[in-house]
């Protein structure tokens, strides 16, 4: 008769290393210091359209301003001041600056330079 394999089954030990790089995610986390540098920056506007935080707008809706990454996560190391900007939100709601940056081409190429002018100021 044959071996039983089911009850010799030894599976390989998982290694004991972590990641040696961030994951995405962590990478595009944006800490409290960023998002108040950001928000000082904007004053309470959306720095697309300007729209003021607490406002009604032609619909009659109430949005508020939300931290929009300017370039995808997956392409930065740590997420700075100048890689955000607060946008009217929120992203899921079509009209929406956060919303245009993040699905239309439109907005990407607004967010590109937006980005570089900030650098350009920073630096």
């Amino acid at each position: 008769m044959g071996r039983n394999l089911a009850n010799e089954w030894n599976p390989a030990p998982k290694p004991q290393y972590g990641r040696s790089k961030k994951t995405a995610k962590e990478r595009g986390r944006i800490t409290k210091e960023v998002y108040d540098e950001a928000a000082h920056r904007a004053q309470g506007r959306c720095e697309w359209c300007g729209w003021a935080a607490g406002s009604v707008d032609q619909t009659g809706r109430r949005w508020g301003l939300e931290a929009a990454h300017l370039i995808r996560r997956r392409n930065c190391d740590e997420t700075t001041a100048q890689d955000i900007a607060m946008l009217c939100g929120p992203s899921t709601n079509t009209g929406t600056c956060h919303n245009k940056v993040d699905y239309t081409r439109d907005g990407r190429q607004w967010a590109a330079n937006y980005r570089q002018a900030l650098k350009k100021r920073k630096g």
